[in-house]
């Protein structure tokens, strides 16, 4: 994936995405780095924390009608030893706490 179409997904984030990176950046959860819209192979991932080998996604309605290709993508994300989970915007949006509990779970918080 191109580096450019990184640089435009971060400056050009989702209302759900920026609540997240506002509550994961700066080592926010037991001090693990996130990075968000990074390139893993040929996609584009929302959020990796690439020391838990650990990958956010966070799915808008889009994603309803992509199940296959979203399937394959995780797929190949884990074949490749990352850990997937996914929220929901309105998850983020609605309910950021227990999002951020789910994120600390995975971590092994």
């Amino acid at each position: 994936m191109d580096k450019t179409k990184a640089r435009k997904l971060r400056k050009n984030p989702t209302d759900a995405e920026h609540k997240l990176w506002s509550h994961i950046r700066l080592r926010q959860i037991n001090g693990y780095k996130f990075r968000r819209q990074h390139t893993i192979g040929e996609y584009i991932v929302d959020f990796v924390c690439l020391e838990k080998k650990l990958i956010i996604e966070v799915d808008g309605g889009q994603h309803s009608e992509n199940i296959l290709y979203d399937a394959n993508r995780s797929n190949w994300l884990e074949a490749q030893g990352f850990r997937v989970i996914r929220f929901w915007n309105n998850e983020v949006l609605v309910d950021i706490e227990v999002v951020k509990e789910v994120i600390a779970d995975a971590l092994g918080c």
